[in-house]
């Protein structure tokens, strides 16, 4: 009988998993499900070049709208699966329909969390998330119009860039010393916030949103230490939530998204997840880390699909992603929580520099501001995670290629 190999969540992971099942020739039946009309694409442009209308949503398509058809993959979009019966291998969703699987892969992603703010629900207000959630923002955008920005991570910096570089008048409100301070730090968040400085954005940092407030739309931001910011409309930006609920009942164990191993397998047999949702063990950095960024999504759906057919594969990619802030390229390599050494080579005050996230004298991750070479050569040194020298690090005469499996002999 012919296999039935189900995908739940069309984004990168999905759509990249569907592609690859057919790229390994599987013959069986491929049925790919998401809760959005639209077919794959992709997240990045949404707050960048999109949402400021440099590039149109077909240039964001993963694939040709003909490929799913081509490649005799059935598509279910705009339909949500309601529940997963794990022991009978059956999904069911919101439309009624039942499909049987052999192998699932779980790609559902996140969503926006919503923090209990009064007013949230007043018109103007808009989260970004999907194509749709980018159009309405597009709608809202006018040169002099004045937008309040809440939260300034990934997300949060882009919008508001990308928000000046059309004209509208930009105030963001974050609770941190600096943007991207969670994952940046200190140091490097510095730097960014003078970046949005210079563009002449407002920002209020150490504060939290305590209200919105309008007739029946938003006209003004309140904030907990009593600021009132006079807006047109905003863009709120508090971090994202895996969506795990369709598991519930199914035994797959769940923990910051959906837990995995280094092949992408659940805690049940036949169940798999990738990208966003994924909790996925990392073999290199011996530990379980969840990833929300393009790259992992799609390689991750690759590297699910081939286990799903019994490649058995570890995934040891290294998470990697970037971030256009104005005429700045913000690019990220690894994976870190914590770091006990900052190294820094090249010059933050002249905005070209890579810092490197050091822990036990090992580089966990690195991040580049307009030093985007010196990024890609840091991988193989956090793929080794041997012991690097500090002073080797910073040198610039020294070629960081040749770093990996080097002696260290100083500090």
């Amino acid at each position: 009988m012919t296999e039935t190999f189900v995908i739940v969540g069309a984004g990168l992971a999905g759509g990249g998993a569907a592609a690859t099942l057919r790229e390994e020739g599987f013959d069986g039946r491929v049925v790919l499900i998401g809760a959005e009309p639209q077919p794959p694409y992709e997240r990045p442009p949404l707050s960048k070049e999109y949402l400021h209308g440099e590039s149109s949503f077909e240039q964001a398509l993963f694939q040709p709208l003909d490929f799913y058809g081509k490649n005799n993959i059935e598509t279910r979009f705009g339909v949500r699966v309601t529940r997963v019966h794990a022991t009978e291998k059956v999904i069911e969703l919101d439309n009624g329909e039942r499909v049987p699987y052999e192998a699932l892969l779980v790609a559902t992603g996140v969503r926006n969390r919503r923090i209990p703010i009064p007013g949230f629900d007043l018109e103007g207000i808009y989260g970004l998330r999907t194509v749709a959630d980018s159009d309405h923002i597009r709608a809202e955008i006018s040169p002099g119009r004045k937008a309040v920005v809440v939260g300034m991570g990934f997300i949060g910096s882009e919008v508001a860039a990308s928000l000046r570089q059309s004209g509208v008048e930009v105030a963001v409100v974050d609770r941190n010393t600096v943007p991207l301070r969670r994952v940046l730090g200190e140091e490097v968040g510095r730097v960014v916030e003078e970046i949005h400085r210079d563009h002449g954005t407002e920002l209020i940092f150490e504060d939290k949103v305590a209200a919105f407030e309008g007739a029946e739309r938003v006209e003004r931001v309140i904030t907990q230490r009593g600021q009132s910011i006079e807006c047109d409309f905003v863009v709120v930006g508090l971090g994202v939530e895996p969506v795990t609920e369709l598991l519930a009942g199914t035994g797959v164990d769940i923990g910051n998204g959906v837990l995995v191993d280094e092949y992408c397998r659940t805690s049940v047999e036949g169940i798999y997840a990738a990208g966003d949702v994924a909790n996925h063990y990392h073999p290199v950095f011996e530990r379980h880390i969840r990833v929300e960024h393009w790259q992992n999504a799609l390689k991750q759906g690759q590297a699910a699909a081939r286990n799903m057919l019994g490649e058995n594969e570890p995934y040891d990619e290294i998470p990697w992603f970037w971030s256009d802030q104005y005429e700045h390229s913000l690019q990220y390599v690894g994976f870190h929580t914590e770091w006990d050494k900052l190294v820094i080579r090249g010059s933050m005050e002249e905005r070209n520099f890579v810092a490197f996230y050091r822990k036990n004298r090992r580089v966990l991750a690195a991040v580049a501001i307009n030093r985007s070479r010196d990024l890609r050569r840091s991988i193989p040194l956090i793929k080794a995670q041997e012991e690097i020298a500090a002073t080797e690090l910073r040198d610039p005469d020294i070629d960081l290629r040749t770093l990996a499996g080097m002696q260290v002999t100083h500090q």
